[in-house]
């Protein structure tokens, strides 16, 4: 049984993560940082349905925190899937942004990649078998008012995700990026209301969890084996 970890697993895109992997018979560490009382209902919820799960829980931007609990998780055993799922915005137009607003996302959205994806690769290098699969965001390739912090992390992620994926091809492991559009929850409840979603996109909706967890398992599958440095949009036609 493959052993996957996926961050900020206790938020509402993270949990139809963590329990489409639980499905394809995926060992799911659900991270969390603050909300762990979540992660454990996930988890529960995963083990009830046969699954195998358990939570971990640190705070990302904290690189010595991150890796002593990674430590941990490798004695375990090497971490054969990551997502890298785990993310904050903090909006608002770029000439009053506050430089705390434009420090915090990086923190969380950037330098919180790189303190979990960089300890985690020589010992996924090991086993010639990977996937890492980065949440990015429609922003990071279009752009969006008020998100100039935000959009600049998830652009970065996907450069990040193209350089990572040609030093990995030769290992066994593959790097793509998803690039959500409007995804139903509580990130974005509170930022677009119907009329605009009605207005903006094709579908005509917001998209569901699921469907962004779908494509996760996929590509943390046998089957995608040869998909690689791609960014691929879950966004109902928007970009």
């Amino acid at each position: 049984m493959k052993r996957s970890l996926v961050t900020g697993g206790s938020g509402d895109l993270g949990k139809a993560i963590c329990i489409d992997l639980a499905k394809n018979n995926i060992e799911v560490l659900v991270h969390s940082n603050t909300n762990q009382t979540k992660a454990i209902e996930i988890v529960k919820t995963i083990v009830e349905n046969g699954g195998v799960a358990s939570t971990v829980c640190f705070d990302i931007t904290d690189k010595d925190a991150t890796q002593k609990e990674l430590d941990k998780i490798l004695d375990q055993g090497a971490i054969q899937i990551l997502v890298n799922n785990a993310g904050i915005h903090d909006d608002g137009i770029f000439a009053g942004m506050c430089y705390s607003q434009w420090q915090r996302v990086m923190d969380v959205n950037l330098n919180g990649f790189f303190n979990v994806t960089q300890k985690l690769m020589l010992p996924m290098m090991k086993t010639r078998w990977g996937r890492i699969i980065n949440l990015s965001s429609v922003a990071g390739v279009m752009g969006n008012r008020g998100q100039v912090n935000y959009s600049a992390t998830k652009a970065g992620i996907i450069g990040a995700t193209k350089s990572l994926a040609i030093e990995m091809s030769s290992r066994g492991i593959t790097v793509n990026a998803i690039a959500p559009g409007i995804i139903k929850g509580r990130m974005t409840q509170d930022i677009f209301d119907k009329d605009y979603i009605k207005k903006t996109i094709p579908a005509g909706r917001a998209g569901d969890p699921e469907e962004v967890a779908a494509l996760v398992s996929f590509l943390a599958s046998d089957s995608a084996s040869y998909i690689s440095g791609q960014v691929i949009g879950v966004n109902g036609g928007i970009a």
